[in-house]
């Protein structure tokens, strides 16, 4: 079967084929089984051809019906980053697991804070994907950021160019609704959100980057772009931790950070209006 998906990875095959063999044992056509999970027969039919990647909700409910001890879940969570672009899932593991995060963006708000409109409108401006693609992509995004409310979450250290907060993504009630999610995180203890002024040059206008250290050094570095990279490497990580640190140091205090991305919600606030 792996020959006949060309392009789909061997644990989204494996899904499908473990969810045939079980619906044949159960005896159940995909039409029962989609009703025994409350989901349509096409649902069903596209996860067992590879078109479609499952969802936790829908991998849960499987795992129910089937009376199967979480055999669906865990893999489901194997391919959870197949929405993902494929630079970007090598470093999607490091992610979910990092005890630190340092990231620096000078176009975008990161991913991890990103709303669903803001990441949809950004997703949908991609050549080539349709609808339901969006509608997936922006999904598996929102459910990395399903760190942010785990009983131990990594500690976030965010420098954004000002640029970010001011860049048209959407329009302006996506804007103000993106604003106000970044004030929102300020005020969660582990996340340390700082700006640099827009009129200033520093070396991150060069590229944006995350740090993400786990429990097994080195970090591990992700470099943003078109070909996005992800860089196993101690001395990369070491260079681009010092790259880091001169961001901050420039960048403006937390407060003076806050006060910044509060005015520029306003503003976006009052374009809505108008």
């Amino acid at each position: 079967m792996p020959g006949s998906h060309d392009g789909i990875s061997e644990d989204r095959v494996l899904f499908a084929e473990e969810l045939r063999a079980l619906r044949k044992l159960k005896g159940w056509t995909v039409e029962e089984c989609g009703a025994a999970i409350n989901f349509s027969a096409s649902t069903i039919k596209s996860i067992e051809s590879c078109y479609r990647a499952p969802t936790a909700e829908q991998a849960r409910k499987l795992d129910e019906a089937f009376g199967t001890p979480g055999t669906l879940a865990r893999c489901q969570r194997r391919i959870r980053g197949i929405p993902l672009s494929a630079n970007f899932r090598p470093f999607a593991p490091y992610e979910a697991e990092a005890t630190v995060l340092r990231t620096f963006q000078h176009v975008l708000v990161p991913g991890l804070f990103q709303t669903a409109d803001y990441a949809r409108v950004l997703i949908a401006s991609y050549p080539g994907n349709c609808p339901d693609e969006v509608a997936e992509i922006v999904a598996a995004r929102m459910e990395r950021q399903a760190i942010l409310d785990r009983k131990d979450p990594p500690w976030l250290w965010v420098v954004l160019d000002e640029q970010v907060l001011r860049r048209d993504v959407g329009g302006p009630e996506v804007m103000h609704a993106q604003l106000t999610r970044l004030v929102e995180l300020t005020d969660r203890p582990r996340i340390t959100i700082q700006l640099i002024p827009a009129d200033l040059p520093h070396p991150g206008l060069d590229g944006a980057f995350t740090i993400a250290e786990t429990k097994q050094p080195p970090a591990i570095v992700y470099l943003v772009g078109p070909e996005g990279q992800t860089v196993e490497d101690a001395d990369t990580a070491a260079r681009m931790t010092v790259l880091f640190d001169t961001l901050r140091a420039v960048a403006l205090p937390t407060a003076a950070s806050r006060a910044l991305i509060e005015e520029e919600a306003q503003r976006w606030k009052e374009l809505v209006t108008t």
